[in-house]
């Protein structure tokens, strides 16, 4: 965001940066990037949901009305490095109840965002990478599906990939390097989401 001029914050702990990183807990690296970055909103998750760490929700609210909603974010460890790269039917069953305790009218709020998971058919794709879907469906998918206010899901993995493509009645959108870590050479990307009362707009930053 900085190297982009991009004013905000920014949350999404991911996967591990392997070079610096190597051999370090989870737990350590989500400690890590709490104390250390001042501008993450990253956090711990469940502990019922241990090892997967980093399943949270942020609330986007206006600067006219912070109490006011216009957004929710979730957050989902979608594995990676020591962990299958999967999201578990446990996590789904808490995406399910907690977005049933937010938001149980689930048309009330209908700019809703999410940085979850994959899908196979990709436009936009760089750098030659073959799409890497998750090692296997536990429910997720049908959960977005079924939530009309979902309006985009974005991936961290796969980090010089970028790509769009529509799922059902929302878009899919992998943008590289913006997770925790990061390697190869590739130029960072940015995921930007702007909101307006009346509009969301959603970019892949290269």
């Amino acid at each position: 965001m900085m190297m982009r001029h991009l004013s905000g914050r920014w949350s999404g702990f991911q996967e591990k940066n392997l070079v610096g990183f190597k051999g370090t807990q989870r737990l350590e690296l989500m400690k890590n990037e709490i104390e250390l970055s001042t501008l993450s909103y990253s956090r711990y998750g469940p502990k019922e949901l241990w090892p997967s760490i980093s399943n949270y929700v942020l609330q986007v609210s206006s600067s006219n009305n912070p109490r006011s909603p216009v957004a929710f974010l979730y957050f989902l460890d979608s594995g990676g490095g020591s962990y299958p790269e999967v999201i578990s039917s446990a996590q789904a069953e808490w995406f399910r109840q907690k977005a049933q305790e937010i938001n149980p009218d689930s048309r009330l709020i209908r700019k809703w965002l999410q940085d979850l998971l994959y899908t196979s058919l990709v436009f936009g794709s760089i750098n030659k990478e073959r799409v890497a879907p998750q090692e296997a469906e536990n429910g997720i998918m049908k959960l977005l599906a079924k939530r009309v206010s979902v309006k985009a899901i974005f991936v961290g993995h796969n980090h010089g990939l970028d790509w769009c493509c529509p799922f059902e009645k929302t878009v899919a959108m992998l943008a590289r390097h913006t997770g925790y870590g990061g390697y190869g050479n590739w130029a960072r990307g940015a995921r930007n989401c702007r909101k307006s009362p009346n509009n969301l707009s959603l970019l892949n930053l290269g």
